[in-house]
């Protein structure tokens, strides 16, 4: 890959993206984003707060109230057509810049990340002049009809395993309803969300359109959460964070969607194709460092194929190369920063204490960077911690199970209900098990794949409301009732 200009040196500072511009923190503060694979400084970033944050969510106003809604809807689809013209334009950059900044292999972001937010842009993209009410004829005497309306200023706010495509999950849809958004990207890993606040710019966004405030959750996020004139907040991260969020948005009744955590279970009955099953579990829990909202951490599988199972997953997990994630030949890099590192290797830690047994993995892997190896608990029991708590990193749990009412058991008896995966070559069989499993995604002989134009999300501890496709139309909008009196 040839040197790319654009990206920050360690003695870089990367402001705030407000109202067209890049400015400085109120408070003049900076914070420093690591590369995770080398623990070493890429640049120092602006450190939005309370202040910033007003600004932006002026701005955004302003915006709202002005050229913004002066657009035709088509021009908005067009906007957002430009934005992925200058991503793929930009498209080199960004996956180095993803990769330095999250420490995801640049092959991973080349091959999901990337596409993801193209299509995500193009499919919203071609919605903006779709948006459609309806004529309810109610009365003879009048003319009634519903329209659909943008909420108004949209409070984004991103978590760090998916900056890029995440983000855009908020930010196109938003921008093709007719909203204006204050983004707020995680501090671990900012420089994407303010390099795509640029390149809406070029693109041809007025000035408030999109305004990005790095910061900390507990400054930045809480008055982004708070703020008065703020009508949506949209939140993709843990549910510790997302009840905080619930109570801070009750101030002013403003509307919210938490896409929050999962302990997803990816049930192998007996009569499974083993190499495929086995091929996408291990897939499933070591893809992006488990650092997945949906990974499969759960491995159900019947008690006749458990240790060969284990034995399968363990093969694979050993042969999972782990690197250097600016390597095109690396499938797995670090773990985001030190205290993720420790929060996994803790878990390890509990799971042998609780007499779960350690197959595989379960170490720091080198001196310098945040990797842990892919690592596999056999023989794991429902009420371990392990089992029921996420843990965020490449931890599988193999638990057996003795039919198929245990491993609906099983499956469904966590605080989580984001996703679930069974292998079966009984069709009846997987008709009931996806009928009984109590999670929003559920994948059938295959896992993790997902496309913005299906629903995406979960209830209980994984969240509330869906995004993607028509889902994140009704998230930015409200319908208006229109009665207009015509006599008789």
């Amino acid at each position: 890959m040839n040197a790319i200009a654009s990206i920050p040196s360690a003695r870089s500072r990367q402001d705030l993206l407000i109202h067209g511009a890049r400015v400085p923190a109120v408070s003049g503060r900076y914070f420093p984003t690591l590369d995770p694979a080398t623990e070493q400084p890429i640049a120092e970033v602006a450190e939005g707060d309370a202040a910033d944050i007003d600004a932006a969510v002026k701005s955004a106003r302003s915006a709202f109230d002005g050229e913004w809604s002066g657009l035709r809807a088509a021009e908005r689809g067009e906007l957002l057509l430009r934005l992925a013209q200058c991503v793929r334009a930009h498209l080199d950059e960004l996956v180095e810049l993803e990769s330095l900044d999250s420490g995801k292999p640049v092959s991973a972001i080349r091959r999901q990340d990337l596409p993801a937010v193209l299509d995500t842009l193009t499919y919203y993209a071609g919605w903006a002049d779709k948006i459609n009410g309806q004529v309810i004829p109610a009365r003879t005497d009048a003319l009634t009809y519903t329209a659909r309306e943008p909420l108004g200023v949209v409070g984004a706010i991103i978590p760090w395993n998916f900056p890029l495509m995440i983000g855009m999950w908020k930010i196109a849809p938003a921008l093709a309803c007719g909203c204006t958004v204050v983004l707020k990207p995680a501090e671990l890993t900012p420089l994407t969300a303010l390099r795509i606040g640029e390149l809406a710019l070029e693109a041809g966004f007025p000035a408030g359109v999109l305004n990005v405030v790095p910061g900390f959750g507990k400054t930045a996020g809480t008055a982004l959460v708070q703020h008065p004139d703020v009508d949506k907040i949209t939140f993709t991260g843990s549910p510790v964070v997302g009840r905080q969020i619930l109570q801070g948005a009750a101030g002013n009744l403003k509307r919210v969607t938490l896409e929050l955590g999962g302990k997803s279970a990816n049930i192998i009955f007996e009569d499974a194709d083993l190499e495929a099953a086995v091929k996408a579990a291990a897939s499933g829990i070591f893809f992006n460092s488990g650092q997945v909202c949906s990974a499969g951490s759960r491995i159900l599988v019947h008690q006749r194929i458990h240790d060969e199972v284990v034995q399968r997953l363990v093969e694979r997990a050993r042969s999972v190369r782990l690197g250097n994630p600016r390597d095109a030949g690396t499938a797995m890099g670090p773990l985001v920063s030190g205290v993720q590192m420790k929060r996994v290797l803790d878990y390890v830690a509990v799971g042998r204490q609780e007499g779960a047994r350690l197959a595989t993995g379960g170490t720091r892997s080198g001196d310098v960077g945040y990797f842990v190896g892919p690592t596999v608990f056999a023989g794991v029991q429902q009420d371990m911690r392990i089992s029921q708590e996420e843990i965020f990193g490449p931890v599988a749990a193999v638990l057996p199970f003795k039919d198929e009412a245990d491993a609906m058991r099983l499956a469904n008896g966590t605080r989580y209900s984001l996703a679930a995966g069974v292998w079966s070559a009984d069709v009846g069989r997987i008709h009931r098990c996806v009928r009984r499993l109590k999670a929003g995604t559920v994948w059938a002989n295959t896992y993790g794949p997902t496309d913005v134009r299906l629903p995406w999300g979960g209830a209980r501890d994984s969240g509330f409301g869906r995004e993607h496709g028509d889902a994140a139309i009704e998230n930015f909008t409200e319908p208006k009732t229109v009665w207009i009196n015509i006599g008789r």
